[in-house]
């Protein structure tokens, strides 16, 4: 299905970019770097400071300390651009509340029992909602099995983790049939799988 966009010309306004980036430690850990950056096209003034158009209003960054299971053992974060100097980052170091929790079960449910509305700050909260699945794609292959069959004994007797999380891997869908068979389940023996990371 094609985008809505209709064909009028158009006028870019804000630009909100997130990167997350995900490192590998030599002592088997691995540390996870993300970023939000908000700018706006025109000149405003915001908290009695004009912001040139391009200069970011909002830098947010967030980092983990996670291990293969993707339990999260150390976080915090920084708050580098904010409309409001001396209020936007005076949340304590309220992310270190995301330590000990996993990131594939319940995570966005803690984050929001946890940090949410005046607890934290809203845009690294909501910047906690992409971990989950960029911290899987970077481990995906490598650290998580992704392939039928791979790994211990044990990986044989449990389907790969990315099965029933997405709607192109259902368990009764083609694509598990054609790249997963051993299974592919047809639609009257799946049993739903609940999100684990909501």
């Amino acid at each position: 299905m094609p985008l809505p966009f209709a064909s009028n010309p158009r006028r870019l306004m804000h630009r909100r970019a997130i990167d997350v980036q995900v490192f590998a430690r030599e002592d088997g850990q691995f540390d996870v770097e993300a970023r939000l950056i908000d700018a706006k096209t025109r000149d405003v003034t915001v908290g009695g400071t004009l912001r040139p158009a391009g200069e970011p209003l909002h830098e947010m960054v967030l980092g983990l300390v996670i291990n293969a299971e993707l339990d999260i053992l150390a976080a915090g974060s920084v708050t580098l651009a904010m409309p409001y100097p001396g209020q936007c980052e005076e949340h304590g170091n309220a992310y270190a509340q995301l330590a000990g929790l996993n990131l594939m079960r319940g995570f966005r449910g803690a984050v929001k029992e946890r940090l949410s509305g005046t607890l934290g700050c809203t845009h690294l909260t909501e910047l906690c909602s992409v971990l989950p699945t960029a911290v899987i794609q970077a481990l995906a292959g490598e650290v998580l099995s992704t392939q039928e069959g791979a790994g211990d004994e044990s990986a044989a007797e449990h389907p790969p983790f990315q099965l029933d999380r997405c709607h192109a891997l259902r368990s009764d869908g083609p694509a598990v049939q054609i790249h997963y068979p051993r299974w592919y389940r047809p639609s009257a023996q799946v049993d739903a799988v609940p999100p684990s990371a909501s």
